[in-house]
């Protein structure tokens, strides 16, 4: 299984930026689709982006404000958040689902952004 670690959650205004980043533990992360996705108190956690062999996939609610990448050695996954709403407050996770369905599905620990008006 893979083991995902998030970073750059915080604290911000309406309208600052953030980047999230997703490390793998080394392993190269080809064999999968990876992703964004998030969750508040007493909901279900529900995708933002991801980043398949179709290209990047984004949520209604975050299309044209985030940005989904990796890097070359396709070991970490980025989220650029621009343009940050109140709304957007939720823990953060980083999610791998391999494309073979034997194979578990990893997520990180999480990352909390919290943006106030």
């Amino acid at each position: 299984q893979v083991q995902l670690v998030e970073s750059g959650g915080g604290s911000v205004q309406a309208g600052a930026s953030l980047r999230l980043s997703c490390a793998s533990t080394g392993r190269i992360l080809t064999d999968g689709t990876t992703g964004w996705y998030r969750q508040t108190p007493g909901k279900p956690r529900e995708p933002v982006a991801s980043l398949s062999t179709g290209g990047p996939i984004y949520a209604a609610s975050v299309k044209g404000r985030f940005t989904v990448s990796e890097n070359n050695a396709r070991t970490a996954v980025y989220l650029e958040m621009n343009d940050l709403k109140p709304e957007d407050t939720a823990v953060y996770y980083c999610n791998f689902n391999p494309f073979d369905s034997q194979k578990s599905v990893s997520w990180g620990p999480g990352t909390q952004v919290t943006v106030s008006p």
